[in-house]
Formats: structure tokens, sequence, C-alpha cells
């Protein structure tokens, strides 16, 4: 919790200086007594108060000043709001290394899952795209909220051909732009790849392009550096399918987005949960001064009814 007007809790240095004060009262009181012999006959006919009932109302007037005092320091916290108006597009690779079984069961049908988990954590109000590729992209869908229409390319995906990210990417951002000179606010790309580009355009000058557009690309590495996949020669040894890192994370460092890198089906999903919380929400600080006021005045009347009903005077 932070405070907007925070010298204002100054004002709580009042609650220890109004204990010290009636204890100091309550002692003069007791100095100028008049002992009496009968006090335990009086003490039986009159019958005596109960501790509880002379200091509740006291105790309820000191929480009273906490909570006013705490209302005009303007108390605040921060909380998670769905974003509405947020385009997100993803790029999956689905390449032949895709095929790899270092992440389990492979690696597109952990990225499938993944994928299915990050879009049904998504506000309703989200727009998401998609753009699958391998030699070339080779399924896409501009952003909209019809979540399912994205699942149903996330699941047509096979794994096969090569690697074009530099195409992918600039296929995402043009869907992002629908013919505009800007990507929408609250844009961003998320890339999954487990490789290096064998085909097609780099993918730097396309990311450098997205800096300039304010488009944000995360990128998520997938495998191991000891992967491989069956050769397409019978007789041939088995390829390796090492993901490339290094390239995706310049990627993100250019559009000043951050890059993950997942060995296991586990890490896969923990980094798209975190990037749905991210990109699909937003945190906001919200007032609570109506809240700690009221509580405050309603106090102050607790107060003032008991003090009224076990002494017969306001405290």
């Amino acid at each position: 919790m932070t405070f907007g007007s925070p010298w204002w809790l100054l004002a709580l240095l009042a609650v220890p200086l109004a204990v010290a004060a009636l204890a100091a009262s309550r002692r003069r009181g007791r100095r100028y007594e008049v002992r009496f012999p009968a006090v335990a006959s009086m003490a039986a006919a009159v019958g005596v108060t109960p501790l509880w009932r002379r200091v509740l109302p006291t105790a309820l007037v000191l929480a009273a000043m906490t909570a006013l005092a705490a209302a005009a320091a303007k108390p605040q916290h921060t909380v998670r709001v769905a974003l509405s108006s947020a385009s997100i597009m993803l790029v999956t690779d689905h390449s032949g290394s895709m095929q790899a079984t270092d992440v389990k069961p492979t690696r597109l049908q952990a990225a499938k899952k993944a994928a299915h988990n990050f879009i049904d954590a998504l506000p309703d109000g989200v727009k998401l795209g998609i753009v699958a590729f391998s030699l070339q992209p080779d399924a896409a869908q501009a952003p909209t909220t019809d979540h399912d229409v994205t699942k149903r390319v996330v699941d047509s995906q096979n794994a096969g051909g090569g690697t074009a990210t530099g195409d992918a990417l600039a296929a995402a951002l043009n869907l992002l732009r629908q013919g505009k000179q800007t990507a929408p606010k609250a844009s961003a790309i998320i890339l999954l790849s487990d490789g290096a580009r064998t085909v097609g355009r780099n993918p730097i000058p396309v990311a450098q392009e997205a800096a300039r557009l304010k488009v944000p690309i995360f990128t998520v590495a997938l495998g191991t550096e000891d992967a491989v996949v069956p050769n397409p020669d019978p007789f041939g040894a088995p390829l390796p399918a090492t993901p490339d890192p290094a390239t995706l994370r310049q990627i993100s460092r250019i559009t000043h987005a951050r890059s993950f890198a997942a060995s296991d089906s586990g890490e896969l999903r923990s980094i798209y949960k975190s990037l749905g919380s991210q990109l699909g929400s937003k945190t906001e600080k919200r007032e609570l001064t109506v809240g700690f006021g009221l509580a405050g005045l309603l106090l102050l009347l607790a107060a003032a009814g008991t003090s009224l009903r076990f002494g017969g005077r306001l405290p």
C-alpha cells in the first residue's frame, strides 16, 4: 500500500499523545481520592462497571483517529486490470526441427499446449492474432477477439520445412498495422522459435522496424543444444536441432522486450503464463480514501453510541 499525501500520516502521532493525556488525567484523579472505610459496602450496593465498558468508547475513538489520519494521507493499492485495447500477435515456428523430442512429447506439441493455455488465460477483450511459419508464413490471422480462430491455426500446424523467421515477423507487423502508419497502442509480438533462420529475410531489420513502431517482440527459444531430429535420408545420421537464443535475444533487445529460453514444457507454460499476465493486463493505482474515511466515521458513531449507552455521556 502507498500513500498519495504521506505527510498526513504525521497525524497518527495524535493517537499516542491522546493515550498519554488520558493516562495523566486518571493519575491526577486518583491523587485526590478520599478514603472511605465502607468502600466495599458501597461497591456492593452500587455495582462495579466492567473494565471493557469503560475502555471501549476510548478505544473506538482512537481507532477512528487512526482511520481518518490514514484517509487524509490518500491510501492507494495496486491492482491489475484487463486491457480491452491490447493487440497481440503470436508468431509460431513449425519447421522440421519442431519434431524434436527433447521437449516432451515433441517441441511442436508442447508449443501447441502452451499456446492454448496462453489463449485461455487472456481477457476476452484482448485482440489476438497469429502467424505460423516454416519455409514461409503459411497461416495468418489478424488480431481478433474471437480467440477460437487463433486456436484453430495453432492446431493446424505440422512440423516440416525450414525457418523463415524474418518473413514471419514482417507478416505479423503488417497485420498489426493493417494499413495504418503506426501499430495500435498496447500491441506486442510473441515469437516462439527453436532454430536459426534458414530462408527468407533477416529478422534483425524487421526488429528495427518494430522498434520504430514501438512494438515489442518477446522471444522464446525452445529446446536444448544437444537435440536432434531424424534425417530424411534413412541412412544418414540424425540432424542437429539446436535453438538460436542469441538471435532471439538480439531481436528482443532491439525492441526493448524480454527474451526467454525454455528447455521443457513446464518452463514453456510458465513463460506463456507470465507473458499473458503482462500483455493482457496493466497495473493501476486505486485510492482507498473513501473506505478509510467511512471506517473512521463509523468508528466515531460507535464510540458515541457506546459512551452514551454505558456512561450516559459522550466520550
